[in-house]
């Protein structure tokens, strides 16, 4: 009996170690490929579905252009969840979403922030002295030729007629995440990021918001890839219940359906 007992010790964690019981075990669980400026917001709403659902969800959050990418070279997504609706162009016209789930979930605005103890005070209107607001320091914001909030700032600082002079003062970052940590920790005196992100962020104040026809709407788009599991919708479903559009508000995001 001993050794009986010993053997299945020894085959128990060899049991869920095979291919076929841990395929079993991914089966259920949900991944979702989402906007880094969505981090906090979505892992709580997770909690909430996976409590209530009792379905794993696993999130991977990078720039969108980085997971648009990745889900074109296989990565297994289930639900891409977008900063802009430019990526999701990418994923559809690579028949890589399923179209008649893309909908537009969320609004954002786009801020200029400086950290917390700075003295800079800026209004934003056409020309105004950003480049002099700088001093010797830079602009940090997304990559203009990948990440969508780079994407906004151009266009924005570009109808205000300032990015001549901003263009060569940037530090391009690979996410918005990443802008915002240059200006909390003081390493750019002013950056541009969405205003959620600033709103969690105590290191961080706001200096002004870009007007909203200075840029094109700020629209996080969602849908399901085309290798989505079916209880993959379940989570959109969730994402658009009342219970949830109070915890994007309370994030700063403009819930659109």
């Amino acid at each position: 009996m001993r050794k009986f007992i010993g053997s299945c010790l020894i085959l128990w964690p060899l049991l869920f170690s095979l291919p076929g019981v841990a395929a079993e075990s991914d089966k259920a669980s949900i991944t979702i490929f989402a906007a880094t400026s969505l981090t906090n917001v979505l892992q709580e709403l997770g909690d909430n579905f996976t409590r209530e659902s009792s379905i794993p969800i696993r999130f991977s959050f990078a720039a969108s252009s980085t997971l648009a990418r990745q889900i074109e070279n296989g990565a297994p997504a289930d639900v891409f969840f977008s900063a802009d609706q430019q990526w999701m162009d990418y994923l559809q016209s690579r028949d890589l979403i399923q179209r008649q789930s893309r909908h537009g979930m969320l609004g954002n605005r786009l801020v200029l922030i400086a950290p917390v103890h700075s003295k800079i005070q800026l209004k934003i209107a056409p020309h105004f002295p950003l480049v002099a607001a700088l001093g010797k320091g830079r602009l940090a914001t997304g990559d203009p030729e990948s990440v969508p909030v780079g994407r906004y700032a151009q266009s924005a600082l570009t109808s205000l007629g300032v990015w001549r002079g901003a263009s060569s003062r940037l530090i391009r970052t690979d996410s918005v995440r990443a802008a915002l940590a240059y200006v909390d920790r003081g390493e750019a005196p002013l950056g541009i990021v969405y205003e959620t992100d600033a709103m969690i962020d105590k290191n961080v104040r706001v200096v002004d918001v870009f007007p909203a026809g200075s840029h094109l709407p700020i629209i996080y788009p969602i849908a399901l890839t085309t290798a989505a599991k079916a209880g993959a919708a379940k989570f959109i479903d969730y994402l658009q219940g009342p219970a949830c559009d109070v915890v994007f508000k309370k994030y700063g995001f403009v819930p659109l359906h």
